[in-house]
């Protein structure tokens, strides 16, 4: 399978994980992290509401949940697979945990820091810096934060 292909999947298994979020108020984002391998060892979905914290966001669960069963807060053969374009907190946590890949699937025109409103992770003036891959799977990540913003409205 080509890291294409995988990520496509991945993207569409964590479209559904992201769904899962509304049940508890949440904005339906989700996240995870592969190892050079391609098997998922961390995940998470955006969980403010359910755990009364501000930073408990996918892309921090995920990591915090990669690093957990690595042992070891450097992740710096992984690839973090996000539905959407991560905030700025999220790529700083990106950057420290030292993820060299991220795939995202919708923009956040609002808050985006990996390309849109800022783009941290690929900022020169920065120690370390990740490739990042837009777009993936968009329509179908867009798709759930469309409707929970709509009902919302």
């Amino acid at each position: 399978m080509s890291f294409r292909q995988l990520h496509s999947e991945r993207m569409l298994e964590a479209v559904a994980s992201a769904r899962l979020a509304v049940e508890h108020g949440d904005v339906p984002v989700a996240a995870m992290v592969l190892d050079a391998d391609g098997s998922v060892i961390g995940a998470g979905r955006n969980e403010r509401e359910l755990r009364k914290d501000p930073t408990a966001h996918a892309e921090v669960l995920a990591l915090r949940a990669a690093a957990g069963a690595r042992g070891d807060w450097r992740l710096d053969d992984c690839t973090l697979i996000v539905t959407l374009e991560p905030c700025a907190m999220c790529a700083g946590a990106i950057l420290a945990a030292r993820v060299p890949t991220v795939v995202f699937g919708a923009w956040d025109e609002k808050a985006g820091a990996a390309g849109s409103v800022h783009d941290l992770l690929r900022d020169r003036r920065l120690p370390h810096r990740v490739e990042v891959f837009s777009g993936v799977e968009e329509q179908a990540c867009a798709a759930p934060l469309l409707e929970f913003f709509r009902a919302r409205r």
